[in-house]
């Protein structure tokens, strides 16, 4: 699967804010939404965050993996946070209907596609 992956990347600067209840405004900025039963975990543009007064504790990059796979395959999950590992790159995964997708630290974005890279050794 890794030879045929393809990553694009999102233009915003992403962080996690959790939430009680999550107002309309960064309801609708929202990328991603994980109901944690405690709080509700959103994953929203900085700037979103910045503009509702919610802490900043992070700084990601959204990587979107390009690759045919069905939502039962196995391995592909591993073998990206492998190759992250190698260069040691923290990453988080998100999983979606047709594609998975990676919140990694901005500072390391450049690194992490590069580890990503059909051609990465």
């Amino acid at each position: 699967m890794l030879a045929t992956l393809r990553v694009d990347r999102r233009p915003d600067v992403y962080t996690y804010v959790a939430v009680d209840v999550p107002t309309p405004g960064v309801l609708a900025a929202a990328a991603a939404m994980v109901d944690e039963g405690e709080l509700t975990t959103l994953v929203v543009p900085v700037e979103a965050a910045t503009r509702a007064g919610l802490p900043v504790v992070i700084e990601l990059a959204w990587l979107t993996l390009a690759v045919h796979s069905s939502l039962d395959a196995v391995g592909l999950t591993a073998a990206v946070s492998g190759r992250l590992a190698e260069r040691n790159i923290a990453c988080n995964v998100l999983a979606g209907y047709h594609h998975d997708h990676l919140l990694v630290p901005h500072s390391r974005a450049s690194d992490a596609l590069a580890a990503l890279a059909p051609d990465h050794s």
